[in-house]
């Protein structure tokens, strides 16, 4: 049945609930009048450290199935929209399949999560409430409707983006998460418990060309990244799975991804 209540109206109820538990629900509720999309996703992120759920929403179980025992323990360090928050990309409406790694569709994280959710589009809001914190509005087509967003549904979005940025930096002024500073960063902690738990030992860039071959990455665009030529990253790469005992990207997935997790939880408002 189509939504009888006008944007506008909509828009009215959200403002009316900001600071209150049903602000993300109203929000939702007016952003689907204007994109139509299938499940939504809200999510924050803060420097190393597990992302904290704000909000879901969809019809399709499948979407956010495994979104505890897989993305939150870990695998967002390989999803496309945390290198948006990692990289301090500016306020705006991003597009997965715009901003993911050229071999994003062929690799393992791709393959083992992303399609799992049957997700076919996403876009999403990134706004910076902090300096520190952003939280992603992500609106989702799924095998609900089985079509991505059209033109008109991307620009009729996009051109709510000042708002969203109004409402959102409004109810989540006052996010924090741990104020521990960071002890070692990803690649380091890679290399520690690779150590630790394998026995293995690895060079902190073999650590960090798994880390990008995780992603999506090519071995051209590997290069362009760390400002080496692909054929050095072929003999990375060569050195990595050696190393590694692995002749697959997806034996490398399965030995790296529990090694991936944030070293510390956020909490509360």
């Amino acid at each position: 049945m189509v939504n009888s209540v006008s944007p506008e109206t909509l828009l009215a109820q959200t403002i009316n609930s900001l600071n209150t538990d049903r602000f993300a629900q109203d929000l939702n509720c007016w952003l689907r009048a204007l994109a139509h999309h299938d499940n939504t996703t809200i999510l924050a992120y803060f420097r190393d450290e597990t992302p904290r759920l704000l909000m879901t929403d969809a019809d399709t179980p499948e979407v956010h199935r495994d979104m505890t025992t897989v993305y939150l323990s870990g695998a967002y360090l390989l999803d496309p929209f945390y290198e948006l928050h990692n990289s301090g990309a500016a306020v705006g409406l991003y597009r997965i399949w715009e901003i993911a790694p050229d071999q994003f569709s062929r690799n393992q994280y791709s393959i083992e999560y992303y399609q799992r959710t049957t997700m076919v589009d996403e876009i999403a809001f990134v706004i910076w409430p902090t300096p520190q914190i952003s939280v992603h509005v992500c609106l989702g087509r799924d095998v609900r409707s089985g079509h991505r967003f059209s033109r008109p549904q991307r620009y009729a979005t996009k051109q709510v983006l000042p708002i969203v940025e109004a409402l959102v930096c409004e109810h989540w002024n006052n996010l924090r998460f741990s104020r521990e500073d960071r002890k070692e960063s990803i690649i380091e902690r890679m290399v520690r418990l690779v150590d630790e738990t394998h026995s293995i030992h690895l060079t902190n860039r073999q650590a960090e060309v798994a880390l990008l071959v995780l992603k999506g990455h090519s071995s051209t665009s590997i290069g362009l990244r760390l400002g080496i030529s692909p054929q050095t990253v072929k003999v990375f790469r060569k050195q990595l799975y050696k190393r590694c005992n692995v002749s697959s990207q997806a034996e490398l997935f399965g030995l790296m991804l529990p090694m991936l997790p944030a070293q510390s939880e956020p909490f509360g408002l």
